[in-house]
């Protein structure tokens, strides 16, 4: 499922504007239809999700019998995307209205220094900067690319596998520094809980651990080894879960040297499932654009945007060092060293032009996905 394009909508087409504020207590409903001077709002507050969203369809239809308006009058609902997703979207698609899923800090807002912020404050705003939306003024709201529903379960899976790692070095440090308390330096790593068992863990002095402490680093060792299981599960079924096209991509990504499994498995799943136009729309979609500040006399360079997945983010940067080891002579890492050059003691110089080489990386790899175009100077693994 994809978002509206502009050309999904034209300035003069007559539509019923309508945005929902969410909360988990209640649903404000803003409705305009651009012939009165302000909008209605209604409130639904069901219990249940599937009567609450029955009741805010009920409203909307409610209101286009009051108002007079054609049955078939096209319905554009539009909601900030939160902790609710995309089945509001989905589901409003179903039943025939345009849903749109708005970047909540697209929004433009007061500036004054105490902003009245209220739910039906907020819903006036965002109906109202739909009504703009749908004039043409595509700089009131940004709307957000919905992703398929097996996309967005699809990507699950490695997200899964990164808290489950997580969760495990979270369990061993704790056991790590629970151990230095009492001077023990042993390591954690191995059968600690066989060795905990036996009595082989003791303090400093060689002396038994405290009565207290064994509980604590027993169901800490049980805890770890219920995520160290379901880890190792999940990495043995993840690429079987996955559809063969998909599984195709990533081996794709794989071949060139210097890009592992894990993180071509992240980046087809997190990214490359959106399709892109052009180079400026993939830079700008994880993040690493610069931001300038430019007014009057006062210039600065605010770094990055920060935008869009910070999973992705991340993973990119990690990628581009690995790049640079593994792939020397490609131009990407040529770059890297002449822009660097003269600086091996400046830690700060290569973080900054490491950002850099994450963005022209990403667009490599999109060309090298989408139409084979192998980076310059890249080599391929060994099969």
């Amino acid at each position: 499922m994809e978002s509206a394009h502009d050309k999904d909508f034209t300035p003069n087409e007559e539509a019923l504007a309508v945005s929902l504020e969410l909360s988990g207590k209640s649903w404000k409903i803003g409705l305009h239809d651009g012939k009165r001077d302000k909008p209605a709002i209604h409130t639904v507050d069901d219990e249940s999700p599937a009567s609450r969203l029955a009741h805010a369809v009920a409203v909307i239809e409610e209101v286009k019998r009051k108002w007079g308006l054609p049955e078939h009058i096209r319905v554009v609902v539009s909601y900030e995307a939160g902790q609710d997703a995309f089945w509001i979207s989905r589901a409003l698609s179903r039943i025939g209205y345009t849903a749109l899923v708005v970047d909540p800090a697209s929004i433009p807002v007061e500036r004054h220094a105490r902003r009245a912020k209220t739910d039906r404050l907020d819903v006036i705003k965002l109906v109202n900067s739909l009504r703009a939306w749908l004039r043409g003024e595509r700089d009131r709201m940004h709307v957000i690319t919905v992703p398929a529903p097996e996309a967005e379960a699809q990507r699950q899976l490695p997200r899964d596998r990164g808290e489950l790692q997580k969760e495990v070095g979270q369990h061993r440090d704790r056991i790590r520094k629970l151990l230095r308390t009492v001077g023990c330096w042993d390591g954690v790593t191995g059968d600690f809980a066989g060795r905990l068992a036996r009595g082989e863990i003791k303090c400093y002095d060689d002396t038994a651990l405290p009565p207290q402490l064994p509980e604590r680093f027993t169901r800490e060792c049980e805890r770890l080894a219920l995520a160290e299981t379901q880890l190792e599960a999940l990495e043995k079924t993840l690429v079987r879960q996955l559809p063969a096209a998909v599984g195709e991509r990533i081996a794709n990504l794989k071949r060139l040297r210097g890009v592992g499994e894990v993180g071509a498995m992240r980046l087809v799943l997190e990214l490359f499932w959106r399709d892109f136009d052009n180079r400026r729309q993939i830079g700008a979609c994880v993040g690493l654009v610069p931001q300038p500040y430019d007014s009057g006399e006062s210039r600065v360079d605010q770094g990055i945007s920060k935008q869009g997945n910070r999973r992705v983010r991340a993973l990119l940067i990690e990628m581009s060092w690995f790049w640079l080891r593994y792939q020397p002579d490609s131009a990407i890492s040529k770059w890297f060293a002449y822009r660097t050059q003269g600086s091996a003691t400046n830690k700060r110089c290569k973080r900054i032009a490491i950002v850099a080489v994450a963005r022209r990386l990403v667009i490599a790899l999109w060309r090298y996905l989408e139409n084979g175009v192998v980076p310059d100077g890249a080599v391929m693994k060994a099969a």
